[in-house]
Protein backbone atom coordinates (compact mmCIF):
# COMPACT_ATOMS: atom_id res chain seq x y z
CA UNK A 1 0.00 0.00 0.00
CA UNK A 2 1.05 3.26 -1.02
CA UNK A 3 2.36 5.81 2.32
CA UNK A 4 0.18 8.80 2.66
CA UNK A 5 1.49 12.41 2.74
CA UNK A 6 -0.48 15.11 3.58
CA UNK A 7 1.90 18.12 2.48
CA UNK A 8 0.99 21.74 3.41
CA UNK A 9 1.87 25.36 2.28
CA UNK A 10 0.43 28.30 4.22
CA UNK A 11 1.00 31.06 1.51
CA UNK A 12 -0.77 31.69 -1.98
CA UNK A 13 1.57 30.93 -4.80
CA UNK A 14 3.82 33.72 -5.90
CA UNK A 15 7.14 32.65 -4.62
CA UNK A 16 9.92 30.45 -5.31
CA UNK A 17 8.91 27.86 -2.34
CA UNK A 18 5.48 27.20 -4.04
CA UNK A 19 7.19 26.19 -7.16
CA UNK A 20 9.28 23.70 -5.14
CA UNK A 21 6.07 22.16 -3.11
CA UNK A 22 4.06 21.79 -6.80
CA UNK A 23 7.77 20.05 -8.12
CA UNK A 24 7.65 17.87 -5.25
CA UNK A 25 4.43 16.97 -4.83
CA UNK A 26 4.35 15.67 -7.97
CA UNK A 27 7.58 13.93 -7.41
CA UNK A 28 5.88 12.22 -4.80
CA UNK A 29 3.54 10.83 -6.97
CA UNK A 30 5.16 9.75 -9.71
CA UNK A 31 6.99 7.60 -7.17
CA UNK A 32 3.61 6.28 -5.78
CA UNK A 33 3.10 7.91 -2.87
CA UNK A 34 -0.70 9.47 -1.77
CA UNK A 35 -0.12 12.79 -1.72
CA UNK A 36 -2.58 15.74 -0.57
CA UNK A 37 -0.89 18.91 -0.91
CA UNK A 38 -3.02 21.83 1.29
CA UNK A 39 -2.13 25.53 -0.18
CA UNK A 40 -3.15 29.08 0.66
CA UNK A 41 -4.95 30.51 -2.15
CA UNK A 42 -6.51 34.04 -3.49
CA UNK A 43 -8.83 31.79 -5.39
CA UNK A 44 -10.29 34.01 -8.06
CA UNK A 45 -7.44 35.77 -8.72
CA UNK A 46 -6.25 36.78 -12.59
CA UNK A 47 -2.41 36.36 -12.21
CA UNK A 48 -0.94 35.36 -8.97
CA UNK A 49 -2.28 33.67 -6.41
CA UNK A 50 -4.91 31.14 -7.17
CA UNK A 51 -4.06 27.94 -5.85
CA UNK A 52 -6.18 25.94 -8.07
CA UNK A 53 -4.46 27.24 -11.36
CA UNK A 54 -1.31 26.76 -9.89
CA UNK A 55 -1.32 23.56 -8.56
CA UNK A 56 -3.75 21.81 -10.31
CA UNK A 57 -4.42 19.34 -7.63
CA UNK A 58 -5.07 20.81 -4.31
CA UNK A 59 -7.03 21.80 -1.64
CA UNK A 60 -7.53 25.21 -1.64
CA UNK A 61 -7.74 27.63 1.60
CA UNK A 62 -8.89 30.71 -0.01
CA UNK A 63 -7.60 34.39 1.49
CA UNK A 64 -9.90 36.18 -0.75
CA UNK A 65 -12.52 36.74 1.79
CA UNK A 66 -9.98 37.81 4.16
CA UNK A 67 -8.98 40.06 1.85
CA UNK A 68 -11.99 41.71 1.35
CA UNK A 69 -12.93 41.99 5.46
CA UNK A 70 -11.78 45.03 7.40
CA UNK A 71 -9.04 43.11 8.85
CA UNK A 72 -7.77 40.57 6.69
CA UNK A 73 -5.34 39.01 9.53
CA UNK A 74 -8.18 38.68 12.04
CA UNK A 75 -10.70 37.02 9.60
CA UNK A 76 -12.83 34.66 11.00
CA UNK A 77 -15.04 33.21 7.57
CA UNK A 78 -17.10 29.65 6.74
CA UNK A 79 -14.65 26.43 6.07
CA UNK A 80 -12.47 26.98 3.08
CA UNK A 81 -11.37 30.20 3.91
CA UNK A 82 -8.74 31.64 6.36
CA UNK A 83 -7.23 34.89 7.67
CA UNK A 84 -4.64 36.17 5.42
CA UNK A 85 -1.19 34.71 5.87
CA UNK A 86 1.71 36.88 7.11
CA UNK A 87 4.91 37.19 6.17
CA UNK A 88 8.29 36.41 6.90
CA UNK A 89 9.26 40.13 5.59
CA UNK A 90 8.26 43.45 6.78
CA UNK A 91 6.62 45.21 3.91
CA UNK A 92 4.79 48.30 5.00
CA UNK A 93 1.17 48.81 3.74
CA UNK A 94 0.86 45.53 2.40
CA UNK A 95 -2.16 43.00 3.82
CA UNK A 96 0.30 40.02 4.85
CA UNK A 97 1.88 41.99 8.35
CA UNK A 98 5.28 40.42 8.91
CA UNK A 99 4.49 37.13 11.61
CA UNK A 100 6.44 39.15 14.44
CA UNK A 101 3.69 41.91 14.71
CA UNK A 102 1.02 39.56 14.80
CA UNK A 103 -0.36 39.33 18.56
CA UNK A 104 -2.23 36.09 19.95
CA UNK A 105 -5.46 36.91 18.97
CA UNK A 106 -4.11 36.75 15.16
CA UNK A 107 -2.30 33.48 15.88
CA UNK A 108 -5.42 31.77 16.89
CA UNK A 109 -7.43 32.81 14.06
CA UNK A 110 -4.68 30.94 12.23
CA UNK A 111 -4.60 27.76 14.12
CA UNK A 112 -7.94 27.19 13.61
CA UNK A 113 -8.72 27.68 10.19
CA UNK A 114 -5.68 25.71 9.26
CA UNK A 115 -6.95 23.02 11.50
CA UNK A 116 -10.01 22.65 9.86
CA UNK A 117 -8.19 22.54 6.33
CA UNK A 118 -6.05 19.94 7.33
CA UNK A 119 -9.00 17.98 9.34
CA UNK A 120 -10.42 18.02 5.70
CA UNK A 121 -7.55 16.58 4.02
CA UNK A 122 -7.36 13.71 6.68
CA UNK A 123 -4.25 14.77 8.34
CA UNK A 124 -5.16 12.49 11.37
CA UNK A 125 -4.86 9.74 8.53
CA UNK A 126 -1.52 10.35 6.90
CA UNK A 127 1.37 8.23 7.85
CA UNK A 128 3.24 11.65 7.41
CA UNK A 129 3.05 15.49 7.46
CA UNK A 130 5.28 17.26 4.81
CA UNK A 131 5.02 21.23 6.00
CA UNK A 132 6.63 24.17 4.53
CA UNK A 133 8.10 26.65 5.93
CA UNK A 134 7.62 27.43 9.82
CA UNK A 135 4.29 28.62 10.06
CA UNK A 136 1.18 27.95 12.10
CA UNK A 137 0.66 24.96 10.32
CA UNK A 138 2.04 23.27 12.54
CA UNK A 139 0.07 24.34 15.54
CA UNK A 140 -2.73 23.75 13.50
CA UNK A 141 -0.99 20.12 13.27
CA UNK A 142 -0.17 19.13 16.84
CA UNK A 143 -4.15 20.03 17.29
CA UNK A 144 -5.50 17.72 15.15
CA UNK A 145 -3.11 14.89 13.45
CA UNK A 146 -0.32 14.85 17.18
CA UNK A 147 0.64 11.04 16.42
CA UNK A 148 1.38 11.61 13.25
CA UNK A 149 5.12 12.68 12.61
CA UNK A 150 5.96 16.09 11.39
CA UNK A 151 8.99 16.63 7.79
CA UNK A 152 9.55 20.47 7.94
CA UNK A 153 11.21 21.97 4.82
CA UNK A 154 12.89 25.17 5.38
CA UNK A 155 12.79 27.76 2.70
CA UNK A 156 15.19 30.50 3.98
CA UNK A 157 12.63 33.01 4.84
CA UNK A 158 11.85 32.33 8.22
CA UNK A 159 15.82 32.41 8.85
CA UNK A 160 16.27 35.59 7.78
CA UNK A 161 13.00 36.83 10.59
CA UNK A 162 15.24 34.93 12.98
CA UNK A 163 18.32 36.55 12.40
CA UNK A 164 16.41 40.33 12.49
CA UNK A 165 14.92 39.18 15.80
CA UNK A 166 18.06 38.18 17.02
CA UNK A 167 20.10 41.65 15.75
CA UNK A 168 17.36 43.32 17.27
CA UNK A 169 13.89 43.53 16.00
CA UNK A 170 12.61 46.74 14.62
CA UNK A 171 9.77 48.92 16.54
CA UNK A 172 7.17 47.52 15.19
CA UNK A 173 7.44 43.76 15.75
CA UNK A 174 5.84 43.53 19.26
CA UNK A 175 5.84 39.86 19.41
CA UNK A 176 9.13 39.34 17.75
CA UNK A 177 10.37 37.18 20.86
CA UNK A 178 7.22 35.04 21.51
CA UNK A 179 7.33 34.26 17.55
CA UNK A 180 11.32 33.43 17.45
CA UNK A 181 10.25 30.86 20.53
CA UNK A 182 6.92 29.16 18.26
CA UNK A 183 9.25 28.63 15.03
CA UNK A 184 12.28 27.21 17.56
CA UNK A 185 9.07 25.07 19.00
CA UNK A 186 7.78 23.73 15.96
CA UNK A 187 11.56 23.35 14.46
CA UNK A 188 12.14 21.07 17.73
CA UNK A 189 9.37 19.07 17.26
CA UNK A 190 9.65 17.63 14.11
CA UNK A 191 10.67 14.24 13.07
CA UNK A 192 13.34 16.07 10.25
CA UNK A 193 13.96 19.55 9.10
CA UNK A 194 15.23 19.56 5.56
CA UNK A 195 17.79 22.75 5.11
CA UNK A 196 19.23 23.42 1.92
CA UNK A 197 22.55 22.86 2.27
CA UNK A 198 23.98 26.42 2.15
CA UNK A 199 21.57 27.09 5.60
CA UNK A 200 22.05 24.35 7.62
CA UNK A 201 24.66 25.44 10.22
CA UNK A 202 22.63 29.03 10.35
CA UNK A 203 19.21 26.50 10.97
CA UNK A 204 20.75 24.89 13.72
CA UNK A 205 22.24 28.58 15.05
CA UNK A 206 19.03 29.71 14.66
CA UNK A 207 16.26 27.59 15.95
CA UNK A 208 18.63 26.27 18.38
CA UNK A 209 18.75 22.99 17.20
CA UNK A 210 21.08 19.97 17.10
CA UNK A 211 22.27 18.72 13.69
CA UNK A 212 21.42 15.31 13.83
CA UNK A 213 17.76 15.54 12.85
CA UNK A 214 18.82 18.20 9.67
CA UNK A 215 18.41 16.84 6.17
CA UNK A 216 20.56 18.72 3.55
CA UNK A 217 18.47 19.07 0.49
CA UNK A 218 18.52 21.04 -2.39
CA UNK A 219 16.02 22.80 -4.36
CA UNK A 220 15.86 21.06 -8.16
CA UNK A 221 14.95 22.65 -11.22
CA UNK A 222 12.34 20.72 -14.28
CA UNK A 223 15.51 20.02 -16.87
CA UNK A 224 13.13 19.21 -19.12
CA UNK A 225 11.35 22.23 -19.24
CA UNK A 226 14.24 24.39 -18.74
CA UNK A 227 16.79 23.78 -21.43
CA UNK A 228 18.08 25.95 -24.71
CA UNK A 229 15.81 26.55 -26.99
CA UNK A 230 15.69 28.60 -30.43
CA UNK A 231 14.22 31.49 -30.71
CA UNK A 232 13.80 34.88 -32.78
CA UNK A 233 15.28 37.45 -30.54
CA UNK A 234 13.92 40.40 -32.13
CA UNK A 235 10.44 39.43 -32.07
CA UNK A 236 10.51 37.91 -28.38
CA UNK A 237 12.09 41.26 -27.28
CA UNK A 238 9.77 43.11 -29.56
CA UNK A 239 6.81 41.62 -28.19
CA UNK A 240 7.97 42.09 -24.70
CA UNK A 241 8.84 45.50 -24.78
CA UNK A 242 7.17 47.22 -27.22
CA UNK A 243 4.19 45.09 -28.34
CA UNK A 244 2.81 43.68 -25.40
CA UNK A 245 4.97 45.75 -21.97
CA UNK A 246 4.07 44.26 -18.87
CA UNK A 247 6.98 46.02 -16.69
CA UNK A 248 5.56 48.51 -14.12
CA UNK A 249 6.43 52.19 -12.65
CA UNK A 250 6.14 52.93 -8.99
CA UNK A 251 2.32 53.13 -8.34
CA UNK A 252 1.50 52.51 -11.64
CA UNK A 253 -0.17 49.92 -13.74
CA UNK A 254 1.60 46.84 -15.59
CA UNK A 255 2.23 48.25 -19.18
CA UNK A 256 3.65 51.64 -17.64
CA UNK A 257 6.98 50.84 -18.06
CA UNK A 258 7.44 51.45 -22.55
CA UNK A 259 10.04 51.04 -24.56
CA UNK A 260 10.08 51.55 -28.06
CA UNK A 261 11.96 49.80 -31.04
CA UNK A 262 14.91 50.81 -30.63
CA UNK A 263 15.26 49.12 -27.17
CA UNK A 264 14.41 45.82 -28.58
CA UNK A 265 16.72 46.07 -31.11
CA UNK A 266 19.73 46.95 -28.86
CA UNK A 267 18.84 43.60 -26.59
CA UNK A 268 18.03 41.49 -29.70
CA UNK A 269 21.72 42.28 -31.67
CA UNK A 270 23.52 43.11 -28.47
CA UNK A 271 24.24 41.19 -25.23
CA UNK A 272 21.87 40.65 -22.59
CA UNK A 273 22.57 40.40 -18.80
CA UNK A 274 18.56 38.87 -16.80
CA UNK A 275 17.67 39.50 -13.47
CA UNK A 276 14.67 36.79 -12.46
CA UNK A 277 12.60 37.96 -9.12
CA UNK A 278 10.99 40.02 -6.47
CA UNK A 279 11.88 43.63 -5.73
CA UNK A 280 12.70 43.41 -2.23
CA UNK A 281 15.98 44.24 -0.64
CA UNK A 282 17.45 41.04 0.30
CA UNK A 283 17.96 41.07 -3.89
CA UNK A 284 20.05 44.74 -3.64
CA UNK A 285 19.35 45.48 -7.39
CA UNK A 286 20.41 48.88 -6.39
CA UNK A 287 24.01 47.67 -6.50
CA UNK A 288 22.74 45.30 -9.26
CA UNK A 289 22.11 48.47 -11.43
CA UNK A 290 25.04 50.37 -10.09
CA UNK A 291 27.12 47.56 -11.07
CA UNK A 292 25.96 47.52 -14.45
CA UNK A 293 26.52 51.24 -14.37
CA UNK A 294 29.93 50.63 -14.31
CA UNK A 295 30.90 48.12 -16.26
CA UNK A 296 29.22 49.47 -19.34
CA UNK A 297 31.41 51.81 -19.91
CA UNK A 298 34.01 49.07 -20.76
CA UNK A 299 31.61 46.52 -22.81
CA UNK A 300 33.06 46.37 -26.21
CA UNK A 301 29.28 45.63 -28.38
CA UNK A 302 25.78 47.08 -26.86
CA UNK A 303 24.18 45.33 -23.58
CA UNK A 304 21.29 45.50 -22.01
CA UNK A 305 20.29 44.54 -17.87
CA UNK A 306 16.87 43.08 -17.96
CA UNK A 307 15.04 42.90 -14.70
CA UNK A 308 12.16 40.51 -15.24
CA UNK A 309 9.38 40.02 -12.20
CA UNK A 310 8.35 42.04 -9.28
CA UNK A 311 4.94 41.30 -8.66
CA UNK A 312 2.56 44.55 -9.25
CA UNK A 313 2.71 46.89 -6.94
CA UNK A 314 5.02 45.15 -4.42
CA UNK A 315 8.48 46.49 -3.94
CA UNK A 316 10.75 47.29 -0.67
CA UNK A 317 13.06 50.11 -0.48
CA UNK A 318 13.79 52.19 -4.04
CA UNK A 319 12.24 50.91 -6.96
CA UNK A 320 14.64 49.83 -9.42
CA UNK A 321 13.83 52.51 -12.08
CA UNK A 322 13.93 54.89 -9.26
CA UNK A 323 17.44 53.45 -8.41
CA UNK A 324 18.34 53.72 -12.30
CA UNK A 325 17.04 57.44 -12.92
CA UNK A 326 19.21 58.46 -9.90
CA UNK A 327 21.86 56.76 -10.90
CA UNK A 328 21.94 57.96 -14.17
CA UNK A 329 22.04 54.61 -15.96
CA UNK A 330 20.51 53.65 -19.09
CA UNK A 331 19.57 50.09 -20.75
CA UNK A 332 17.76 48.82 -17.87
CA UNK A 333 14.74 47.26 -18.83
CA UNK A 334 11.74 46.10 -16.80
CA UNK A 335 9.40 43.30 -18.33
CA UNK A 336 7.37 42.58 -14.94
CA UNK A 337 6.00 39.45 -13.68
CA UNK A 338 5.45 36.29 -15.92
CA UNK A 339 4.95 32.94 -14.93
CA UNK A 340 7.56 30.05 -14.80
CA UNK A 341 6.34 28.30 -17.66
CA UNK A 342 7.73 31.66 -19.83
CA UNK A 343 11.35 32.03 -17.66
CA UNK A 344 12.62 29.56 -20.55
CA UNK A 345 11.78 31.42 -23.48
CA UNK A 346 13.24 34.76 -21.42
CA UNK A 347 16.37 32.69 -20.92
CA UNK A 348 16.58 31.50 -24.37
CA UNK A 349 16.63 35.14 -25.27
CA UNK A 350 19.60 36.28 -22.86
CA UNK A 351 23.54 35.46 -22.22
CA UNK A 352 24.07 35.69 -18.70
CA UNK A 353 22.16 35.91 -15.44
CA UNK A 354 23.04 37.96 -12.68
CA UNK A 355 22.24 38.12 -8.70
CA UNK A 356 23.43 41.00 -6.48
CA UNK A 357 21.73 39.16 -3.39
CA UNK A 358 23.36 39.62 0.34
CA UNK A 359 21.51 36.58 1.38
CA UNK A 360 20.10 34.36 -1.34
CA UNK A 361 19.17 31.36 0.75
CA UNK A 362 19.53 28.94 -2.36
CA UNK A 363 18.77 30.54 -5.88
CA UNK A 364 15.59 28.61 -7.74
CA UNK A 365 16.34 30.71 -10.43
CA UNK A 366 20.02 30.82 -10.61
CA UNK A 367 19.92 26.37 -10.97
CA UNK A 368 16.95 27.76 -14.01
CA UNK A 369 19.04 29.68 -15.76
CA UNK A 370 21.99 27.15 -15.51
CA UNK A 371 19.78 24.47 -16.84
CA UNK A 372 19.00 27.39 -19.96
CA UNK A 373 22.53 26.71 -20.40
CA UNK A 374 23.56 30.45 -19.03
CA UNK A 375 26.01 30.87 -16.78
CA UNK A 376 25.18 33.16 -13.57
CA UNK A 377 26.86 36.12 -11.70
CA UNK A 378 26.29 35.76 -8.29
CA UNK A 379 27.99 37.10 -4.39
CA UNK A 380 29.77 34.51 -2.60
CA UNK A 381 27.51 33.52 0.02
CA UNK A 382 25.18 30.98 0.69
CA UNK A 383 23.19 29.47 -2.06
CA UNK A 384 24.78 30.56 -4.96
CA UNK A 385 28.35 29.35 -3.54
CA UNK A 386 26.75 26.19 -2.90
CA UNK A 387 25.33 26.22 -7.24
CA UNK A 388 27.85 27.52 -8.68
CA UNK A 389 31.78 26.66 -9.51
CA UNK A 390 33.48 30.26 -9.98
CA UNK A 391 35.57 29.83 -13.05
CA UNK A 392 33.44 26.83 -14.29
CA UNK A 393 29.64 27.33 -13.77
CA UNK A 394 29.83 30.88 -13.15
CA UNK A 395 31.56 34.14 -11.71
CA UNK A 396 31.05 34.25 -8.01
CA UNK A 397 32.59 37.40 -6.54
CA UNK A 398 32.90 39.07 -2.85
CA UNK A 399 30.03 40.17 -0.92
CA UNK A 400 29.00 44.31 -1.27
CA UNK A 401 31.92 44.39 -3.74
CA UNK A 402 30.42 46.27 -6.45
CA UNK A 403 33.37 46.60 -8.63
CA UNK A 404 33.89 42.84 -8.28
CA UNK A 405 30.20 42.73 -9.71
CA UNK A 406 31.22 44.82 -12.58
CA UNK A 407 34.42 43.50 -13.58
CA UNK A 408 32.38 39.86 -13.64
CA UNK A 409 29.74 41.65 -16.06
CA UNK A 410 32.77 43.35 -18.81
CA UNK A 411 34.28 39.57 -18.51
CA UNK A 412 31.07 38.16 -19.55
CA UNK A 413 29.64 40.63 -21.93
CA UNK A 414 33.45 40.55 -23.61
CA UNK A 415 34.34 37.20 -24.08
CA UNK A 416 31.58 35.35 -25.80
CA UNK A 417 33.54 32.28 -26.22
CA UNK A 418 33.87 32.07 -22.61
CA UNK A 419 30.36 32.75 -21.75
CA UNK A 420 29.93 30.40 -23.69
CA UNK A 421 31.81 27.56 -22.37
CA UNK A 422 30.69 28.26 -19.04
CA UNK A 423 27.07 28.45 -20.01
CA UNK A 424 27.58 24.79 -21.48
CA UNK A 425 29.46 23.37 -18.10
CA UNK A 426 26.26 25.09 -15.99
CA UNK A 427 23.68 23.17 -18.34
CA UNK A 428 25.56 19.66 -17.42
CA UNK A 429 25.66 20.47 -13.76
CA UNK A 430 22.54 21.61 -13.41
CA UNK A 431 20.96 18.29 -15.18
CA UNK A 432 23.24 16.34 -12.56
CA UNK A 433 22.56 17.70 -9.78
CA UNK A 434 19.64 19.24 -9.06
CA UNK A 435 16.83 17.47 -11.40
CA UNK A 436 13.52 17.19 -9.55
CA UNK A 437 13.25 13.68 -10.17
CA UNK A 438 16.70 13.00 -7.73
CA UNK A 439 15.25 15.41 -5.30
CA UNK A 440 11.93 14.31 -5.39
CA UNK A 441 13.67 10.49 -4.93
CA UNK A 442 15.99 12.14 -1.63
CA UNK A 443 12.68 13.37 -0.35
CA UNK A 444 10.54 10.60 -0.39
CA UNK A 445 13.86 8.36 1.10
CA UNK A 446 13.65 10.97 4.16
CA UNK A 447 9.73 10.33 4.78
CA UNK A 448 10.17 6.50 4.46
CA UNK A 449 12.35 6.35 7.14
CA UNK A 450 10.52 8.89 8.89
CA UNK A 451 7.12 6.80 8.85
CA UNK A 452 9.42 3.38 9.91
CA UNK A 453 10.44 5.06 12.42
CA UNK A 454 14.44 4.89 11.35
CA UNK A 455 17.18 7.45 12.06
CA UNK A 456 17.79 10.02 14.61
CA UNK A 457 14.88 12.96 13.92
CA UNK A 458 15.23 16.58 15.82
CA UNK A 459 13.01 15.87 18.56
CA UNK A 460 15.21 12.69 20.05
CA UNK A 461 17.86 14.94 19.55
CA UNK A 462 16.58 17.92 21.42
CA UNK A 463 15.41 15.40 23.80
CA UNK A 464 19.03 13.34 24.18
CA UNK A 465 20.91 16.70 24.36
CA UNK A 466 18.46 17.71 27.44
CA UNK A 467 19.75 14.48 29.41
CA UNK A 468 23.16 14.96 28.97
Amino acid sequence: MAHRVVSAILFSPRGGSAHVARALARGLRELEWAVTLVSGSVTGSASLGDAERFYGEVQAVDFAPALASEDPLRFEGAPGTAPMHPSFEDRPGEPDQVFAALDDLAFERQVQAWAHALAQAGAANADVLHLHHLTPIHAAAERVAPAVPVVTQLHGTELLMLEEIAAGAPAGWRYADRWAERLQSWARRSARLLVAPAGVERAVRLLDVPPEGIVALPNGADVELFKPRPIDRAEFWRRVLVDHPQGWLPGAAPGSARYGAGDAARLADGVVIVYVGRFTAVKALDRLIAAFGRARQRFDVPAGLVLVGGHPGEWEGEHPFEAAARLGVPDVYLTGWYSQEDLPTFYAASDVMAIASRREQFGQVIVEAMACCLPVIAVRSLGPAMIIEDGRTGWLVALDDEPALAEAMVQAVNDPRERRRRGELARTAAAERFSWPSIAARLASVLTEVVDGGGGSVRSAVRSRGER
